[in-house]
């Protein structure tokens, strides 16, 4: 075997534990899923001050026997930045765990809680998807969701009743933080409308929003019968079961918040257009349709919110037929579907609202 100079050594050595580290990087998905489902962070929050880890391993559904392995569980979490260590009384050596903005999002309790998104996002059956990327790679399958599961992801949805309410619920959670962002810092979109349509709003969290924000305006949430079955309004609040590719209740507006990136361009149009046609449907002139998504490159990220971008590319190119998008693959679909503008508002992070006029 050829031999290795000191340098060469380094070179080889980092590379090696890049490529751990990669390969290794789910770890930290599953032990926050574990932590979720464990309730961890309610734990912590419940207990009212930092948590040593004796404490913690009592308050915990786990077995008698697992409580000499949650330091290591902890201590995976705490490096991540999930939760924190801090000095517990006036022991120097005893140190307990606290929340840390990241964790308070993972609160059942919090209204603004990402918990419901996590757990679909690592739900076992997407996860079974994502297994199935390099045979997918190698077929004639629309999607690595179809490979593992025989059958496209909104089909499954629609007669997996768990997958389903998971699905439906990671997306209410949210729209209420969405909604919550968009009334602080562009509630002038929406003044004046009289009417609005939420299509593929699921259970109406950001409608909800909205309707209550504008209590003179009627609002619309419009998606698959199965959805919206059995799901109640307000005074000017109704659901509405149908389908988008065929036809969109008439409004002064239209929101599509993450609906254009679960679809290909040629099905993106299609939607569009059904839009167009419900603006102007029965002489109305003007209205918008008001687009939530993703803009690949439309302002100069960090590294972590570049990465996320990537990574919910990847997510969607395993489950469904769409893509994240930049603005100018954004602008080509609505000019194919006969819209003549644009605006985007940079206000939800790495997302954007974007208005399209006709």
């Amino acid at each position: 075997m050829e031999l290795i100079n000191e340098e060469g050594a380094n070179e080889l050595l980092q590379a090696q534990t890049r490529v751990w580290n990669h390969a290794l990087e789910f770890i930290n998905s599953m032990a926050l899923k574990c932590a979720v489902e464990l309730e961890i962070p309610d734990a912590i929050q419940s207990h009212g001050k930092p948590i040593t880890l004796s404490e913690l391993a009592s308050s915990l559904p786990i077995h008698p026997s697992k409580g000499e392995y949650l330091y290591r569980l902890m201590r995976i979490l705490v490096h991540s930045g999930i939760f924190s260590l801090k000095k517990v009384g006036d022991d120097p050596q005893q140190e307990g765990y606290s929340l840390t903005p990241t964790s308070r999002f993972l609160l059942k309790g919090n209204p603004l809680s990402v918990r419901p998104l996590l757990l679909f996002w690592l739900d076992p059956v997407p996860m079974e998807a994502l297994q199935c990327l390099s045979t997918w790679f190698q077929n004639e399958d629309l999607t690595a969701f179809n490979t593992a599961h025989g059958k496209c992801a909104w089909e499954l949805t629609g007669k997996n009743a768990r997958l389903n309410n998971v699905f439906n619920e990671a997306m209410a959670s949210d729209g209420a933080l969405t909604s919550g962002v968009v009334m602080n810092k562009c509630k002038g979109v929406f003044e004046g409308l009289k009417s609005l349509v939420d299509v593929g709003g699921g259970t109406g969290a950001m409608a909800k929003c909205i309707a209550e924000t504008f209590p003179t305006m009627n609002c619309i949430v419009f998606d698959l019968p199965h959805v919206v079955s059995g799901l109640q309004g307000s005074d000017n609040l109704k659901f509405v079961g149908g389908d988008m590719f065929e036809s969109v209740p008439s409004a002064d507006a239209i929101l599509l918040k993450w609906i254009l990136h679960d679809w290909s361009d040629e099905e993106c149009v299609k939607i569009l257009k059904q839009c167009k046609e419900a603006l102007g449907r029965n002489g109305k002139i003007g209205g918008k349709v008001i687009i939530i998504d993703m803009i690949l490159g439309n302002q100069n990220w960090d590294e972590k919110s570049t990465e996320t971008q990537l990574f919910f590319d990847l997510f969607i190119m395993t489950c469904v037929s769409g893509r994240e998008r930049s603005e100018k693959e954004l602008a080509n679909l609505f000019f194919a579907a006969g819209f003549s503008n644009y605006k985007i508002n940079p206000v939800l992070g790495v997302r954007g609202l974007i208005e399209v006029y006709p």
